[in-house]
């Protein structure tokens, strides 16, 4: 039977999840979109339930909620609405090792789905949000994850001393040149573009090292971090 009321209890949930208040409540978040609904499948990610578009070819045999296409248009944050929306359950472990992401302050939710994707991309064991970041389970972190929401590991902390292994905070034009593996457990740590790491943060770290450019003065956080973790782990793929 195909949902044609606004008050669906599943349509208010969805529309609630938009709100950072609300997913930290439930624990739920959305997956909008066929690719992110079909990552989520493959990564072995069951969904509390899938809302589609009537007359969606994978309804009703895949068991998804046929939704009126006009009341989709209305609970979907996309531009242009979406068929398939997912509502999941988040996901969190223990910060760990053998090789872990941090972020510090990194507040663009973009950004943060971005460094998640890279982490699928080049297996780091977890990306762990430290304060001040954005929310990874929010609508615009799960898309720029490009489903690697589903696949990593996430993990939140407070403080540098949560943090598995070695700590390496990069920083712009600071220490030693970011070059090869790590021997043993570590952890590489990136802080926002406008602020960065502040002093007492980076006086709790291992070490400092930056990623030797050949021109300009520093690089998007998402794309160090991707260079960051290439740079680490390249060996180890050769």
């Amino acid at each position: 039977m195909t949902i044609t009321s606004a008050n669906n209890k599943h349509l208010v949930e969805v529309r609630k999840l938009a709100r950072a208040s609300a997913r930290r409540e439930s624990g739920r978040f959305v997956a909008e979109g066929e690719d992110l609904n079909e990552a989520a499948a493959a990564a072995g990610s069951s969904a509390h339930y899938v809302l589609c578009a009537e007359g969606h070819p994978g309804a009703p045999a895949a068991g998804f909620l046929e939704v009126a296409p006009a009341l989709m248009a209305k609970i979907s944050a996309l531009g242009s609405s979406s068929r398939v929306i997912g509502v999941y359950e988040e996901r969190w472990s223990a910060p760990a090792g053998p090789l872990a992401l941090a972020l510090w302050g990194v507040r663009d939710p973009g950004n943060i789905g971005t460094v998640i994707r890279a982490a699928g991309a080049f297996e780091a064991a977890v990306v762990v949000l430290g304060p001040g970041c954005a929310d990874p389970y929010g609508p615009k972190a799960v898309r720029a994850s490009m489903g690697a929401i589903f696949r990593v590991k996430l993990a939140r902390c407070s403080s540098i001393s949560e943090l598995p292994g070695r700590v390496v905070a990069l920083v712009p034009g600071a220490g030693k040149p970011l070059a090869g593996r790590f021997a043993g457990t570590a952890t590489l740590l990136l802080g926002g573009e406008r602020s960065g790491l502040s002093a007492e943060v980076l006086a709790e770290c291992d070490e400092v090292r930056h990623i030797p450019q050949v021109a300009g003065d520093s690089l998007n956080v998402a794309m160090a971090a991707t260079v960051a973790l290439y740079e680490v782990t390249r060996m180890a793929a050769g």
